[in-house]
């Protein structure tokens, strides 16, 4: 799907506030409310838009600890890949991950309670995962910038 100036301008409102009135959003774009919610449809058919959803504040929560880990895996371990990914996908408490390249073989965002929560987590759980080899901890000391599920305008094609 191409898009143009008006789908960059709807992108960049949406994302800012999701809960914005079409005609809010029409009036900010200059477009008719109908022509307005067309656009936002054809972008949410296309796949542009993937969701809309409430951003909660951990913190708020009680989640007080962020920590980026690395983790090891022993190759010569059968079926290590598969066997961690299954675990990954039972552990409420890794709410992001990605494979990566480099040292580690992949990165989880983990949040706890406490470092007490977070330290059981890992000794219960990563360590005793089938081929892991090593893991780092990074533990978050303060948030600077914060939007992974942000696209920033100056990004979005042209």
């Amino acid at each position: 799907m191409a898009l143009d100036s008006i789908d960059h301008k709807i992108l960049a409102l949406l994302q800012e506030d999701g809960r914005i009135s079409n005609q809010a959003l029409a009036d900010q774009v200059a477009l008719s409310p109908s022509a307005c919610l067309r656009r936002v449809r054809q972008l949410e058919e296309a796949g542009v838009i993937a969701r809309y959803r409430a951003e909660l504040d951990p913190r708020a929560l009680g989640l007080d600890v962020d920590a980026f880990v690395q983790v090891t895996m022993r190759q010569e371990v059968e079926g290590w890949h598969e066997s961690f990914l299954a675990a990954v996908q039972r552990w409420p408490q890794v709410v992001g991950a990605w494979i990566v390249t480099g040292e580690c073989n992949y990165i989880l965002r983990i949040r706890a309670k406490s470092l007490k929560e977070y330290s059981q987590f890992a000794i219960e759980h990563l360590h005793k995962e089938r081929g892991v080899k090593e893991i780092r901890s990074n533990i978050v000391m303060q948030g600077i910038k914060s939007g992974e599920t942000v696209v920033p305008s100056a990004l979005l094609p042209r």
